[in-house]
């Protein structure tokens, strides 16, 4: 929702923006956070984002990306973490990746240096219904590409690969839908 310029007098707070108190603020934040700096809404996001982090490959330029950016910053998650290409289409993130700490790594092997564990998503054989898992609170949550799914690098790294149980006849959801049931799932255990 798009707010015009703020009436006079203008609120004295630091966190504040001198133009969008000025022309308006057209940007996709919530409203308590209407003329804030951008600086200023990350550091306050800072204060509670969840131990939870996000991780998709980016080896054939996906277009979910932008998508599970969004949804990340949605969930106030630790991070993003995109595998592979460093460009990705943002145009699906809506400008919420400025709000949202996004990584690049240069294969799934190098999110081990982050010392938590690794779950996949993904609905291969022998891969286990997320729903009724105990996910811990801080952990890596890894999607793979539209169509091929992980790699067998990623699935190198994963301690558990889980599944999101589907009932029609299609063989698999989109990665950026799986990726929000999967931090919901998160969320209705940690948040």
């Amino acid at each position: 929702m798009t707010v015009g310029p703020h009436p006079p007098p203008w609120p004295e707070d630091p966190r504040l923006d001198p133009a969008l108190l000025a022309e308006g603020d057209t940007r996709n934040v919530e409203d308590r956070f209407r003329y804030w700096r951008l600086e200023a809404i990350v550091a306050e996001l800072d204060k509670t984002r969840h131990p939870l982090h996000v991780a998709i490959e980016n080896f054939q330029h996906d277009f979910n990306i932008g998508s599970v950016v969004r949804t990340a910053n949605a969930f106030n998650v630790a991070a993003v973490h995109i595998i592979g290409r460093r460009r990705w289409n943002r145009r699906g993130a809506m400008v919420t990746d400025r709000y949202q700490h996004v990584e690049h790594h240069g294969a799934p092997d190098d999110l081990l240096t982050l010392g938590i564990p690794v779950f996949g998503i993904d609905n291969l054989p022998g891969s286990v219904p997320l729903e009724g898992a105990r996910l811990p609170p801080t952990c890596v949550l890894l999607f793979g590409q539209e169509g091929p799914g992980l790699s067998p690098e990623s699935l190198a790294v994963c301690q558990q690969v889980f599944h999101i149980t589907q009932y029609g006849s299609t063989r698999s959801i989109n990665a950026g839908a799986a990726a929000a049931i999967a931090m919901w799932a998160w969320a209705l255990q940690h948040a």
